[in-house]
């Protein structure tokens, strides 16, 4: 056999030996934590790795010290738990969609290392998920599916043009139409929260309800000033 070619062929055992390795790492049974183990991991003893928690997810955010070691913009979270408690989830859905939460896991999971899970409200003792997990990953799906009928639903509908600046304050504008506010009912599940946003609607479409003029603003007015 030519040397080139055995070469090859011990590149390719290593590349199998090497897959084998990775598969055999990730079946692995992953480290179950505490929160008082977890705490240990934030940072301040630059001999042991910096760990998060998300959603009961443990992950290995060493190589973002400069974010989450001392002095860095998360450190705070660092050796700490997000989302893990009902104070954390009810403030969170208030301020996220839903699925932008497990979205968020998922960033984690795609840019550092899982390290393990938490155990408390997302995983038990044995590290199965709980009720709490599943629910929460029910809602983001059904929160994914929302956005994705609001967004279809408002592309039927084009936005208005917009702009502000300190000296002349704001302006919403139609291209083709006239600017109306419109309520975002998607918004209203996923928050909690009545949203509005502006929208170019045809003169036959003025009368419809829920659609809202613009204060100070000429009924056939293609432009509005806005506070």
């Amino acid at each position: 056999m030519a040397r080139g070619a055995r070469l090859l062929l011990v590149l390719a055992l290593l590349a199998a030996l090497l897959a084998v390795v990775l598969q055999l790492y990730r079946l692995r049974k992953p480290k179950l934590w505490t929160v008082e183990e977890l705490s240990v991991y934030n940072g301040t003893d630059e001999g042991l790795p910096i760990l998060l928690g998300i959603l009961g997810s443990v992950f290995d955010v060493t190589k973002g010290r400069s974010h989450y070691g001392p002095g860095g913009g998360y450190h705070h979270f660092s050796g700490s738990i997000l989302m893990t408690g009902m104070h954390h989830e009810r403030s969170f859905l208030e301020i996220l969609q839903v699925n932008s939460i497990v979205d968020w896991r998922k960033f984690y999971y795609e840019r550092y290392i899982f390290a393990g899970k938490l155990i408390g409200r997302y995983y038990d003792s044995q590290g199965n998920p709980t009720k709490y997990l599943k629910g929460v990953e029910v809602k983001a799906k059904r929160g994914a599916q929302l956005l994705e009928k609001q967004k279809s639903e408002e592309a039927k509908i084009p936005s208005c043009n917009s702009k502000w600046s300190q000296q002349e304050g704001g302006e919403v504008w139609c291209d083709s139409g006239y600017p109306r506010l419109v309520r975002r009912p998607g918004d209203i599940a996923l928050t909690g929260q009545v949203s509005q946003r502006c929208a170019c609607f045809q003169e036959d479409e003025l009368n419809k309800p829920g659609l809202v003029a613009y204060e100070g603003c000429d009924h056939l007015s293609k432009s509005c000033k806005v506070n």
